[in-house]
């Protein structure tokens, strides 16, 4: 049952507050007041004194992520969506997009008219299209059968199955017809994210903002060329952008799709602009073996996903150990770390009223230790 009236204290940590001894009071599904414990005590004299937990964040924001528990997102089984939601909630993301891959067209509506339903009831906090306009060359885990030019019939057909729930979708900018389908996403108030892109420097920097319609960049280093000092690429573009504030770039913060010196040049030269994301699949949290992302079969062996060709299929991560990775292997302060798995991927996304501690939004807020080791969940002010 929701819980009136609880109160959190702890060192709470967001984008709006860093406080070292504070509380949370919440009502409901909302947060209604963020106190300093000095302030609450002046409040409430004749109230008995909340017990200190530990460090407070927000609830976390995986902007992309495919399942989880075994469970898919890319399917029209919602018992099987919601199970998938509901390990990563458990683990610390309060919130996530259900993401699905490259499939036939009709199947792709068909998964998102199912996952409307788990929107429009909070289960998810929206629908993620990484697909089918990529390029063919930098497909990844995405079956070539199913990539096709973007297609501005598929996208109102995907749009009008969301009724407004789909909130990203991935784009090669250097595809014919990207321009116009871009600008329809953007229109219909979709993030462009780019991505899955054999672009130059030139393409993919013109196809981000302000000129163009993408804000987003997906999962920064993988699906692209490697950064080169004589063809820098959308690597490159991708972080200068950032930098000016044109865009933001997701980052796989596993420690297996990018490296830890990756990780510290995208926060230091885009500093928050960096979105960490697990790009998990059904494998996460579970033991090695055979899975499936999309059409295609998924090895995993020592928590490392592949297709048979070898190329990375998503990730088997949670989002607080991304968290903790960027704190501990790329030297990322902790905060700036929070703010990349909270507020950022939340403004990325267009959610408001989550990724932040602060009153009015929703109580979503994980209790950790100073290890970050996760010790309670509140979701919309239930404790799970």
């Amino acid at each position: 049952m929701s819980i009136a009236g609880v109160r959190v204290r702890g060192r709470i940590l967001s984008a709006t507050h860093a406080i070292d001894d504070g509380v949370v009071s919440v009502a409901g599904e909302r947060i209604t007041a963020v106190h300093t414990f000095a302030e609450w005590a002046a409040r409430h004299p004749n109230s008995a004194e909340p017990l200190f937990e530990g460090v407070l964040l927000p609830g976390l924001v995986d902007i992309h992520v495919h399942g989880g528990a075994g469970h898919r997102f890319d399917t029209v089984d919602q018992g099987e969506a919601a199970g998938a939601a509901e390990y990563h909630r458990k683990r610390g993301s309060t919130t996530v997009l259900a993401g699905i891959v490259s499939a036939a067209p009709d199947d792709m509506v068909a998964q998102v008219a199912a996952l409307r339903e788990l929107a429009e009831s909070g289960v998810i906090g929206g629908i993620y299209a990484e697909g089918p306009f990529l390029a063919g060359i930098r497909c990844g885990a995405h079956d070539p059968r199913y990539l096709i030019d973007p297609d501005a019939g598929l996208v109102r057909r995907l749009l009008a199955a969301a009724g407004g729930h789909l909130r990203m979708m991935t784009l090669a900018p250097e595809l014919p017809g990207f321009d116009s389908v871009a600008r329809l996403l953007a229109d219909h108030g979709v993030t462009v994210s780019l991505g899955h892109s054999d672009a130059d420097f030139a393409c993919f920097r013109a196809a981000m903002r302000p000129q163009g319609p993408a804000s987003s960049v997906t999962h920064l280093g993988n699906g692209m060329p490697p950064l080169h000092h004589r063809s820098a690429g959308p690597v490159a573009a991708a972080l200068t952008a950032a930098a000016g504030g044109a865009a933001s770039v997701e980052l796989i913060g596993d420690g297996v799709h990018v490296d830890a010196g990756f990780g510290a040049l995208a926060f230091a030269a885009a500093p928050g602009r960096v979105a960490l994301i697990t790009d998990a699949m059904a494998a996460a949290g579970m033991p090695d073996g055979t899975y499936r992302l999309g059409s295609q079969d998924v090895q995993v062996s020592e928590g490392v996903a592949r297709i048979a060709g070898g190329s990375i299929a998503g990730g088997t991560a949670h989002l607080l150990r991304c968290v903790a990775w960027a704190v501990r292997e790329c030297g990322v302060p902790l905060a700036d770390a929070v703010r990349a798995a909270t507020a950022t991927p939340a403004g990325i996304a267009g959610l408001a009223d989550i990724g932040e501690v602060r009153a009015g939004g929703y109580a979503d807020l994980l209790v950790v230790d100073h290890d970050l080791a996760l010790r309670r969940v509140l979701s919309r002010g239930r404790w799970l």
